[in-house]
């Protein structure tokens, strides 16, 4: 089931975000697509978020749901040691592309994007603060906590009613999301594309080190 607009503007309208704890996961369809590096490097309604320098040798992207456990554990365990080995020293580009599993998940992202705005570093650290909630939001008070964090961030009540109520932001993410399903064949999150080549799940940051160094030196 595609997040479609009418239904995400219903549940909104209907329910409140905090009642939609059980909304069924997304059943995406995946084509028999051409898959390679430069169809992961292509945005597509959405401008990148990313740290590091653009010409960086070797290339990260991040498809995660704000929702998924695993990427909540992979942010707080894996993550920062990536970042401060690879992303601060310059060696890699790491990029981060939402694929909400469900509402909620949507929602997150929503409002990330519009704290950020065009902003990498603040998108990468409102990110970070959701998935260290995401215990407080996912699973309760998730009007209040994604209004807090929205209000900590210098948006209004307004604003932040008005960012979740942002159709045209909502199609864009989901028009990333079903270019990631169709042509990339993402179908779970975490899926890593490292230069292009999908690593799926969970991942240690040992297997990253390794794979890193490899393409580093070729």
């Amino acid at each position: 089931m595609i997040i479609t607009r009418r239904a995400f503007t219903a549940a909104l309208s209907l329910t409140g975000l905090a009642a939609l704890v059980g909304f069924p996961p997304l059943r995406l369809i995946a084509d028999a697509m051409a898959q390679g590096a430069a169809d992961v490097a292509k945005p597509v309604s959405l401008p990148d978020m990313a740290l590091g320098p653009a010409n960086a040798p070797v290339t990260i992207t991040e498809y995660a749901s704000m929702t998924c456990p695993h990427c909540a554990v992979f942010n707080e365990a894996v993550f920062p040691k990536i970042k401060t080995a690879y992303i601060d020293t310059g060696k890699i580009r790491y990029v981060f592309r939402e694929f909400p599993l469900d509402i909620k998940a949507a929602a997150g992202s929503m409002l990330s994007r519009c704290i950020a705005k065009d902003d990498s570093g603040k998108y990468f650290a409102v990110t970070d603060m959701l998935f260290k909630q995401q215990g407080d939001w996912v699973m309760k008070n998730t009007t209040e906590t994604l209004t807090r964090i929205g209000k900590q961030a210098g948006l209004s009540q307004q604003q932040v009613e008005d960012c979740l109520k942002d159709q045209a932001l909502l199609d864009k993410i989901v028009a990333d999301q079903k270019y990631a399903s169709e042509v990339l064949k993402v179908d779970s999150t975490p899926t890593f594309f490292l230069n292009g080549e999908k690593i799926k799940g969970e991942t240690s940051f040992e297997e990253f080190d390794k794979r890193i160094k490899s393409l580093l030196k070729s």
